[in-house]
C-alpha cells in the first residue's frame, strides 16, 4: 500500500465505502476490508450511534452494569469471537490487574490500564438494533464488549436497554 493510500482522509474513505456496502455488518469486519481499525468505522457512525467516554469512567461504567443482570459478553480476535452469557461480576483491582470472579462464568483478569476509552455503541446489526459497551484500547481495537442481551422473541430486554441508554446518556456531550 502507497504512503497516499495511509493518510487519513484515504482510511476515512476505506471505512465510508466498507460501511456503506454492509452498514449493519460485523465492525471488525467491516474494519478488516477497510484496512482500518474498529475504532475508525465506529468513529463514523452516525451520530449518537457511538458514544465514548474517556478510559477514567472504566470503574464507573463497570459498576453500573454488574446491576444489569445477565450480559452476553464478547471477546472478538481475528481468531476467534468468545461469547459468554452471565452477570458481570464486581472487579478488584490487584497486581496490575483488574480482577473478576464471582458466581458467573464470566470471570478472569482484565488489564484495566490497556484501556483507552470506553464506547457505547447503538446500531443496526443485521436488521436489528444492537446495543452494546465496548471497552476500546489504544490500538483501536475492543478489549472486550457488553451487550443488551435479548429475550425468546429476540427483542432487547427492556430493563437492560432502559439502563444502557440511561447509561450512554451520563456520557453524551
Amino acid at each position: 500500500m502507497t504512503a497516499l493510500a495511509q493518510t487519513p482522509d484515504e482510511r476515512r474513505h476505506r471505512a465510508l465505502t466498507a460501511l456503506a456496502e454492509k452498514p449493519d455488518g460485523v465492525v471488525e469486519a467491516l474494519a478488516a476490508k477497510a484496512e482500518v481499525t474498529p475504532a475508525e468505522i465506529l468513529a463514523i457512525l452516525p451520530a449518537g450511534a457511538a458514544v465514548i467516554a474517556p478510559k477514567d469512567a472504566f470503574l464507573d461504567i463497570w459498576t453500573d452494569i454488574t446491576s444489569w443482570g445477565e450480559v452476553l459478553f464478547i471477546v472478538h480476535t481475528e481468531d476467534i469471537v468468545l461469547e459468554a452469557e452471565g452477570s458481570l461480576p464486581a472487579g478488584s483491582e490487584g497486581h496490575g490487574w483488574f480482577n473478576i470472579h464471582g458466581d458467573s462464568p464470566i470471570g478472569g483478569h482484565i488489564r484495566k490500564d490497556n484501556c483507552a476509552s470506553i464506547t457505547f455503541v447503538d446500531r443496526p446489526f443485521h436488521g436489528r438494533r444492537s446495543c452494546s459497551v465496548w471497552f476500546m484500547n489504544e490500538k483501536g481495537s475492543a478489549m472486550f464488549k457488553v451487550f443488551v442481551r435479548r429475550d425468546a422473541q429476540r427483542e432487547l430486554i427492556a430493563e437492560q436497554l432502559d439502563k444502557f441508554e440511561a447509561l450512554k446518556r451520563r456520557y453524551t456531550a
